[in-house]
């Protein structure tokens, strides 16, 4: 429940509270002594709205109209474009300094939006075409879909370095999915910085099904260009990169790779070695039932045990329930670190 009654008191309110509650988790997070206030961006996005049609609850699975009917016509789309609404960014900024004055710093975020989810070209592809539809294009128009993903990228490519230009990026916009802290790059916090200094963070989790070369042929050839720009990669999230670790090394700059719940742990462990670091993410399933402790040891003393020689943290991702008990997911750090010695992580 929240005290605050204005937007931007609850924004406030709701962050800091959530800190509280993961700061008692005791894992290894690092939590910063400032807060951070996103620009206003006058321009997101592809041109089109999506359209999110749900049936249940308000916060629950919904179904996407996707808009682009044809690939052969690309005419209603929009060139991105970095562009911050100056006014209203500085009262939102105004409000946020005045209720946390002597309380902690606020530093303003004004990096293009094209990062990170609007920024790695499968997630917004997916909106826009639809999985089912992407995976016909593959047979049925590939030309047209190799015609889509290069406008994306240039289209990123052409924002994010107009953000560059005008020195909108900084510290703050490190991406990896977790601390992202490197002994060759300047921590997370406020100063200019150029995209060759920041961690950047991509996924192609719309293509988990799609076989390593048409992933290659038709999504990472288009990625490239935009990691190229950035220090240190990180590289996916929820879909199954197993076979296509192969593939990904094709990347300059890559860092760390997950390994999800869906993946082969084993397989992926024997591919990468301590050549990257490994993002090992646990089923957050295994926090459910009565028997969640004895889940939770049993899974960790194996994948620990799995792991051990190669480079990798843990990370409990994608927790949607707790079975209204949030003391599981200190009780999984707990368990998580014992496995850890248990192994000689």
């Amino acid at each position: 429940a929240l005290f605050c009654r204005t937007p931007a008191g609850q924004r406030i309110e709701r962050s800091l509270r959530y800190q509280l509650y993961w700061g008692e988790l005791d894992d290894d997070s690092i939590f910063e002594p400032y807060l951070v206030l996103s620009a206003c961006h006058r321009h997101s996005g592809w041109g089109y709205a999506i359209q999110r049609n749900r049936s249940g609850h308000p916060r629950g699975s919904f179904k996407v109209d996707y808009p682009l009917k044809d690939l052969d016509d690309l005419s209603g789309l929009q060139t991105p474009v970095h562009s911050i609404a100056e006014e209203e960014t500085a009262r939102q900024l105004a409000i946020w300094q005045e209720l946390l004055d002597g309380i902690l710093p606020v530093y303003l975020d004004r990096a293009s939006v094209y990062r990170f989810w609007g920024g790695d070209i499968s997630t917004d592809l997916g909106y826009l075409r639809g999985i089912e539809n992407i995976m016909l294009d593959l047979s049925d128009n590939p030309a047209g879909l190799h015609r889509l993903c290069a406008w994306m990228s240039a289209g990123i490519l052409k924002a994010q370095a107009e953000a560059e230009a005008a020195g909108d990026w900084s510290f703050l916009d490190h991406q990896n999915q977790a601390m992202p802290y490197a002994e060759e790059l300047t921590a997370p916090g406020p100063g200019r910085a150029q995209r060759a200094d920041l961690w950047c963070f991509m996924a192609a989790q719309e293509w988990t099904l799609i076989s390593p070369q048409h992933f290659e042929e038709f999504m990472l050839q288009y990625q490239l260009p935009i990691l190229k720009q950035f220090a240190l990669t990180a590289y996916g999230c929820c879909e199954d990169l197993t076979q296509k670790i192969s593939v990904l090394r094709q990347i300059p700059n890559l860092r760390r790779i997950a390994v999800s719940p869906f993946a082969d742990v084993g397989a992926c462990a024997a591919q990468i070695g301590r050549d990257y670091v490994i993002s090992y993410r646990p089923n957050p399933a295994i926090l459910l039932g009565p028997n969640y402790r004895d889940n939770i040891r049993q899974t960790m003393r194996r994948d620990c045990a799995i792991l051990r020689g190669t480079c990798f943290d843990v990370t409990l991702k994608d927790v949607e329930t707790v079975e209204a008990d949030p003391r599981r997911v200190r009780d999984w750090v707990a368990i998580t670190r014992e496995c850890i010695e248990e192994t000689g992580g």
